[in-house]
């Protein structure tokens, strides 16, 4: 079985990993582009959306395969306007970051991504006047990878999981949930989605923590339910307010 660092240990290690490398001002006056570096070296984007508190708790958002940090704009906006600050981060390979190296029959490591958030964590951990508590909400694969970081890493005190799976292409995560614990998880799935469904139903018994789930009739996968249940923003600005203010 994988040994996870301690939380101590893995906190030094990713705070020495990431760095901001720049930063700029977007169109939105709230939200600000940032440049990050992961662990090895792998320049990645994402867009900070800034509540007005500071320092005030925050959300690392992770999207799915194929897709960016922008599909969480409408729930990001949403969440610093109450209160949370929000990075949405674009995963290697995705949006406007790069894509580091590729394995040697070509395809992406996905294991990768871990570091990726690892990187995101610990620009928000050098931030002190600006985050306290952090959260992680992740879609599809970003909820695999967004429960594999958050074993590793006490100071990660909330999750919110839409879609997750208990394999997702070798991202296993049933160890990492029980290593999770007892901090809270919020666990989303569509009624359309049998695989996350049947995910959802074992991942919300490890850990022995409170785990919350929702269930939306033919909502989906991942962010694509954001779209089809009107109340799911709703719903993750809410579990956020109560888990991390």
């Amino acid at each position: 079985m994988r040994r996870w660092p301690s939380a101590r240990a893995a906190a030094g290690f990713w705070l020495a990993a990431a760095i901001v490398v720049s930063t700029t001002v977007s169109r939105a006056a709230t939200a600000r582009g940032v440049t990050l570096r992961a662990a090895d070296n792998v320049m990645l984007a994402g867009t900070l959306y800034e509540a007005s508190a500071r320092p005030a708790p925050a959300v690392v958002f992770l999207h799915m395969l194929g897709r960016s940090g922008a599909d969480w704009q409408s729930v990001a906006n949403q969440l610093a306007d109450a209160g949370i600050h929000a990075l949405a981060l674009d995963f290697r390979g995705h949006g406007a970051s790069e894509a580091g190296p590729r394995g040697p029959t070509g395809e992406q490591d996905l294991s990768k991504f871990v570091l990726d958030v690892q990187a995101a964590r610990a620009y928000l951990m050098a931030r002190p006047d600006l985050a306290s508590r952090v959260g992680l909400a992740g879609a599809s694969v970003g909820a695999n990878a967004a429960i594999l970081a958050a074993a590793a890493d006490a100071g990660i005190r909330s999750l919110a999981l839409l879609s997750p799976a208990l394999d997702y292409r070798s991202l296993r995560v049933e160890a990492a949930m029980r290593q999770y614990g007892d901090r809270p998880a919020l666990l989303v799935a569509g009624t359309d989605d049998p695989y996350a469904l049947r995910s959802l139903r074992a991942l919300a018994l490890l850990g022995g923590g409170l785990r919350e789930t929702r269930t939306l009739d033919h909502a989906g996968h991942g962010t694509t339910m954001l779209g089809r249940e009107a109340d799911l923003s709703r719903t993750l600005v809410d579990w956020f307010q109560r888990t991390l203010l």
